[in-house]
């Protein structure tokens, strides 16, 4: 571990969100080191785990595989003409060969072995170095159900089957296991700077949810949308989706259902305000849902009401994570919680899904907002250990003195290790208050 990674880690928990930005020559310190660690320290346990001698990623500039996106060196922005890597496992000792068959190495830690003077062919020279590996097998990412392991493009793969002398035509199979067991694992490392991550978009969501940004009666929800973007931006991080934000209220007929009714409005005094909110930052992403209320002038916290609907998320949150059990599929964990829930009289909506390198990422799917019943192919996956989602869900709750139905919608993120589940830097457990304009 280096001594800039060790000053990283010992500041973090000192810093205010705006200070502990790395400026983009310090992230790339980062991104380098925790590529190398992954390439390592993981790859070769998930290579074995996928029993895979061989793991062949091919693209082309501006048509990355979304796995080459997670090892692109941070000063490459995308691929370099054709680009070919190759991951070989040593059968005596386990460890990891890495190379590029490219002009140039692909960043510090992938050496380039192709001499283009000495074999000007490119698929050839290829060719020539699978077959002195000798692999029992082949991995290259084609995959039916995910489509961030499904990166291999026929073009390549017709070039690639060319090129191989015909006994090595039908060792290449699909690596969509190891290519999913990549995306979905977090690392120790990874996971300092996911709590990092959480922290800050905690921080910019407070910030928003406040009279900084929102004077009621005057600040639209598409205002706070767009102050969303601007922040993220002037604190030199992005965004992996564009925010969302919306109200329910007494005097609104219509339940907020996953459209766009309620999403362009006036905020006023007494609403229950809903953020949709996600930043990208050192190869990480986050997603999260946060709730606020908008004091009246004649009050100085909550109702009653609205403390208790947000007491039953959390508590669908918790059946939920509790069912969190290594080698149970996301439709096993799904068909659980929901039955538990409505056993209580909770009548929530479970829709979570794999979280970090990709926002919406692969892995264990568990429910889809309009897929209750289960998920084909992504929800039959296992759960595994040292993974991150999405914990994304909500939960109808009949409000009496409005006389309606609101959603208590949430979403944190979450880490399911060997020592079972936990938020990766807390949960809401409390509305966030927004005081009116006459008392800010």
């Amino acid at each position: 571990m280096n001594k800039f990674w060790k000053l990283f880690l010992f500041l973090i928990p000192f810093l205010g969100y705006s200070q502990q930005i790395l400026p983009l020559k310090d992230r790339a310190v980062i991104i380098d080191e925790i590529q190398k660690d992954r390439l390592e320290n993981l790859l070769p346990r998930l290579m074995e785990e996928a029993d895979l001698d061989m793991w062949v990623l091919i693209t082309r500039e501006y048509n990355e595989d979304p796995i080459i996106k997670t090892l692109l060196p941070p000063t490459w922005l995308n691929a370099r003409r054709q680009t070919i890597l190759v991951f070989s496992r040593d059968k005596n000792s386990g460890e990891i060969n890495s190379a590029a068959i490219t002009r140039y190495p692909f960043g510090k830690n992938i050496p380039s072995i192709w001499n283009k003077e000495k074999q000007p062919d490119q698929w050839q020279a290829l060719a020539d170095y699978i077959v002195s590996i000798n692999p029992k097998n082949i991995g290259v990412n084609i995959s039916k159900s995910y489509a961030l392991a499904d990166g291999l493009v026929k073009t390549d793969y017709d070039e690639l089957i060319q090129v191989l002398p015909d006994t090595y035509k039908s060792k290449v199979v699909s690596a969509e296991k190891l290519a999913v067991g990549w995306i979905e694992t977090r690392t120790p490392k990874e996971m300092i700077i996911f709590e990092d991550l959480v922290r800050i978009t905690h921080q910019i969501i407070a910030e928003a949810f406040s009279n900084k940004v929102i004077t009621p009666g005057e600040t639209t929800t598409d205002d706070v949308v767009w102050w969303l973007r601007e922040k993220v931006l002037d604190l030199g991080l992005t965004t992996w989706f564009h925010p969302t934000v919306d109200v329910q209220r007494a005097d609104k007929s219509d339940l907020y259902a996953f459209d766009n009714k309620a999403k362009f409005d006036v905020i006023q005094p007494g609403d229950l305000v809903h953020c949709d909110f996600g930043i990208s930052y050192l190869t990480l992403n986050t997603d999260c849902q946060e709730l606020a209320y908008v004091l009246r002038p004649d009050e100085d916290r909550a109702p009653e009401f609205l403390v208790q609907a947000l007491a039953d998320g959390n508590r669908v949150q918790d059946i939920f994570t509790n069912n969190f059990k290594e080698g149970l599929t996301g439709n096993e964990i799904l068909k659980k919680s929901l039955k538990e829930g409505r056993s209580e009289g909770l009548r929530p909506q479970i829709y979570t899904h794999p979280l970090g390198t990709y926002g919406h990422s692969a892995g264990t799917t568990l429910g889809m907002w309009d897929s209750q019943n289960g998920v084909a192919g992504t929800g039959d996956y296992p759960l595994h250990f040292d993974t991150t989602y999405a914990i994304e869900l909500n939960t109808k709750v009949f409000i009496s003195q409005w006389n309606k139905d609101i959603r208590v919608m949430l979403e944190e993120a979450g880490f399911f290790g060997e020592n079972g589940f936990r938020y990766v830097n807390k949960r809401q457990e409390e509305l966030l208050l927004i005081a009116s304009s006459e008392k800010k």
